[in-house]
């Protein structure tokens, strides 16, 4: 029985490999280039320090407790020799009164954080709109060397042509030379279109970790909006830029109150047990410290108007960042558009071209057109094809770009069915300062998160 299973399941083996490996769709892409983006790797790490600015701001609420240890060398009036004096001290500091200020730091740690993520949501667009133009272009590079080859092929058979033509006296040497000038052109072109393929799959390896395979056609487009305000509408409010920018301001507003708190009191607390190296001699100490800044040079001044400054900044920023998301929104609706009409106009194009190159050719094989004229509207056919090509590849990737600005290219907007890097894990899990014992915790979330 064990031998049958074992034939059986190396028969399923070998029909599985002979079957046709299946092609890569653009998802699978995408995904892998969501997987294998050390910059997006990078972001995430970045992200979890934040996260550990929050543990440390929040930290600093906290009592902090040291074991000191002195050894100190002494030589007492009317001794012979030096004594040795130990001490072991056990100090608590804790700052009991700061009127806000460790509270706003832990609010400004709380903010960068936001902030941050939503710098990830914009790394995490960049990476897969390059992932799509990478799909994209693999595609009409691979397009374009068909093109060529046939250009080649085509060609060729007009040179051979010519030479037959040539032979029997019905054309010059000149023609030959012609469409043999044209044939190296034409292979001259082949080379270069292979290069661009060559190119366009390293940049697709660059972004999804691996030389693609045969691609599947590309899916149909994804929505996006109904009208370039209703665009513009949704990108003022969800995209990454505007809303990074937004809590940027929150963190200059919150760093205004800090830089105004500098002005006032504080007052802290601080217990002690000591032990010398004489059991009898412990001691216990309880004090409390209250510092009011009385002169500082100008420095507190000055931090309070880098703060105004810096609010003032922010809130700049925040102004142009509308701007350039409105923008860059236009500009990404516009190149669809320009894009869909090059595609009309290509179609006709191509038609008109064909039309001419069919009836060129008919009129010169009755002598009524030389070879050159053969030649040109070819040429002119390959054009009209390449050009077509370029437009709907354009298109294609113009639409992500615009979803892009729109803030809406993300992994759960694309529905790809890949588990997401979540940022609320490691925060929760770091946002009360927790102590060593949880690290192998902290650890097993890190391993999941892909960090």
């Amino acid at each position: 029985m064990r031998a049958f299973l074992k034939a059986a399941a190396v028969s399923v083996m070998a029909m599985a490999a002979a079957l046709p490996a299946s092609a890569e769709t653009l998802a699978d892409a995408l995904v892998a280039a969501y997987k294998n983006s050390k910059l997006l790797d990078q972001n995430e790490a970045l992200l979890r320090a934040a996260d550990e600015d929050v543990a440390g701001a929040v930290a600093e609420l906290r009592p902090v407790i040291n074991f000191v240890a002195q050894s100190e060398s002494t030589d007492p009036a009317g001794s012979n020799g030096q004594h040795l004096r130990q001490t072991y001290s056990l100090v608590a500091r804790w700052t009991l009164l700061d009127f806000g200020r460790r509270r706003l730091g832990v609010e400004i740690a709380k903010e960068t954080v936001l902030a941050t993520r939503e710098a990830l949501r914009g790394i995490e667009q960049n990476v897969l709109l390059q992932a799509v133009d990478a799909y994209v272009n693999v595609q009409l590079q691979s397009e374009i060397v068909a093109l060529r080859q046939s250009n080649v092929r085509l060609i060729g058979e007009e040179l051979k042509a010519a030479k037959d033509r040539f032979d029997v006296g019905e054309v010059t040497r000149t023609d030959v030379a012609l469409a043999e000038a044209r044939l190296a052109s034409a292979q001259s072109g082949l080379v270069a279109a292979q290069g661009d393929l060559s190119t366009a799959r390293e940049r697709y390896k660059a972004m999804t970790g691996s030389y693609p395979g045969k691609l599947s056609p590309l899916p149909k487009l994804p929505a996006t909006a109904k009208s370039l305000e209703d665009a513009r509408t949704l990108a003022l409010a969800t995209h990454p830029d505007i809303r990074q920018a937004q809590r940027q301001v929150t963190v200059a507003e919150l760093g205004v109150k800090l830089a105004e708190a500098a002005r006032l009191p504080l007052l802290s607390g601080e217990a002690s047990v000591t032990r010398l190296h004489d059991p009898n001699s412990d001691s216990r100490g309880l004090s409390l410290t209250l510092t009011q800044p009385v002169y500082s040079g100008g420095a507190i001044a000055s931090g309070q108007r880098a703060a105004i400054a810096n609010k003032e900044a922010s809130q700049a920023g925040l102004a142009q960042a509308g701007t350039s998301v409105a923008e860059a929104v236009g500009n990404a609706w516009s190149s669809v558009d320009v894009a869909q009409a090059s595609i009309v106009a290509g179609n006709q194009q191509i038609s008109a071209a064909q039309a001419a190159f069919d009836g060129v050719r008919e009129e010169a094989s009755l002598g009524a057109r030389t070879t050159l004229d053969v030649l040109d509207a070819e040429q002119e056919l390959l054009n009209a094809r390449a050009q077509k090509l370029t437009a709907e590849a354009q298109r294609y990737v113009g639409v992500y770009n615009l979803l892009a600005t729109m803030g809406l290219l993300s992994v759960e907007h694309l529905k790809l069915g890949v588990p997401v890097y979540d940022p609320a894990t490691y925060y929760n899990a770091v946002k009360t300062a927790p102590i060593s014992v949880q690290g192998k915790a902290l650890d097993r979330i890190m391993k999941k998160s892909g960090g």
